[in-house]
């Protein structure tokens, strides 16, 4: 977690908030907040409970499977 030591707790929140979002994009969360997708993933894994995470990563995977533009 020491290279997100940068990020306030406020900022950190917001990423998860959008991350969980299906309405926010990888792309746009990188744009605010600078961190590539797999920061986020790492992110995800790191402060989420192991079933909530996976329940995202099938979540993203499934939308991103539809949408070209997903996550």
């Amino acid at each position: 977690m020491s290279h997100f030591s940068n990020l306030g707790d406020d900022a950190i929140n917001e990423i998860i908030e959008m991350a969980l979002s299906d309405h926010t994009s990888f792309a746009q969360i990188e744009a605010l907040h600078g961190l590539k997708e797999k920061d986020i993933k790492f992110l995800m894994r790191r402060l989420l409970k192991r079933g909530s995470y996976k329940a995202w990563r099938r979540r993203v995977r499934a939308f991103s499977d539809r949408r070209a533009a997903y996550k």
